[in-house]
């Protein structure tokens, strides 16, 4: 029979021990908290409920592309999407437990002085283009493993859509994107182009050796032409050199190119840039309109907010520069919030540059 004192002793212990392993669990929790958020410093992690549900069954995602819906993209809507976001960022220039996110789109990943990141991002990608940032967050944890970002994501893709359009547009101006069915309608009229164009090669090859083979049957008696005189050859060298002058007259090789461009063919190539761009009226899209662009000051079309590394830029838009700046973007200006990865070919180049002069002409 346990007497009074035992029996308290006994219950003593075990309430003892249950209170140091509530202790020790609370600790535990407090100390994996606070190493999650974006940095070390900068307080507790937690998943935010986005009301989407069902976060492990993936969307299927069908109909227009990513840069068709942002190119029509509701910054209104996007606004109010954000505020699943307040709890961590920010967009007036101040660091929560997240970095700040005005400026965020085309921003170089750990760009933010003073932030603690995690370091997972760097390793999976370098700047924040509009298509990352949908990957990024449409499932963090999937796309950058080891993220201390505890958001669970959004599944989604209109309201990501929405949410990158009013961050991106924090600054008044989008990011341009190309629109993968231009690329597509330009393959296809390429090659709708190229198979009658073969066929009619074809055709001359066909009558060319038709006509080889009446001339080998039937040689006809030709008269020798007449040599030059000497004043017909003296007037012909001036001619010759005049012609040489006048070619060498333009700047550079490239203009040259521009000059004999293929206007069709230029039009056809700006398809890629029509999801952005007007070419033949003075109305802004994604991207300012193109009306007059040879020899237009950069930056310089009014009611369109440029990024300060295009305001920088300064100059006209000679033959030289429009084909640097096609050529890649990017490199060009660096910090520019157009996402177009640029025209190789420098004949491309010159057809387009000498549609868009075409049109003001």
């Amino acid at each position: 029979m346990l007497d009074t004192m035992t029996f308290t002793k006994i219950l003593g212990g075990f309430c003892g021990a249950l209170l140091i392993f509530l202790l020790g669990k609370w600790v535990a929790e407090e100390m994996y908290a606070m190493g999650g958020g974006h940095g070390d410093d900068h307080g507790p992690a937690y998943v935010i409920d986005t009301g989407d549900g069902g976060a492990e069954t993936a969307e299927v995602e069908e109909g227009p592309s990513f840069a068709e819906l942002y190119a029509s993209a509701d910054i209104a809507a996007g606004e109010k999407v954000f505020g699943k976001c307040k709890a961590c960022h920010a967009v007036d220039g101040s660091d929560k437990t997240g970095p700040h996110l005005d400026g965020v789109v085309g921003r170089d990943v750990d760009a933010v002085a003073g932030f603690g990141y995690s370091g997972a991002l760097s390793a999976v990608v370098a700047n924040w283009s509009p298509e990352e940032l949908n990957a990024f967050i449409e499932n963090p944890k999937g796309y950058a493993p080891g993220t201390t970002m505890g958001f669970a994501g959004l599944k989604k893709i209109q309201d990501r859509v929405n949410v990158i359009a009013y961050l991106d547009n924090t600054d008044g101006s989008m990011t341009e994107l190309v629109v993968p069915a231009a690329a597509e309608e330009e393959a296809a009229a390429e090659e709708a182009v190229e198979e009658p164009a073969a066929e009619e090669a074809a055709t001359e090859e066909t009558t060319e050796e038709a006509a080889t083979e009446e001339a080998t049957e039937e040689p006809a008696e030709e008269e020798a032409a007449p040599e030059a005189t000497e004043e017909e050859a003296a007037a012909e060298e001036p001619a010759a050199e005049e012609a040489t002058e006048e070619a060498a007259a333009g700047d550079t090789g490239f203009a040259a190119l521009v000059a004999a461009a293929d206007i069709d063919a230029g039009a056809k190539s700006f398809k890629k840039c029509a999801a952005c761009h007007v070419a033949d009226k003075e109305q802004n899209r994604v991207g300012p309109h193109l009306v007059g662009i040879v020899d237009r000051e950069v930056a310089s079309v009014e009611g369109f907010k440029y990024s300060g590394a295009m305001t920088e830029v300064g100059g006209v838009w000679d033959l030289d520069r429009l084909s640097a700046w096609l050529e890649n973007p990017r490199e060009f200006a660096p910090g520019n919030k157009m996402s177009f990865r640029g025209v190789s070919d420098e004949a491309e180049r010159a057809n387009v540059i000498g549609y868009l002069r075409s049109l003001s002409q």
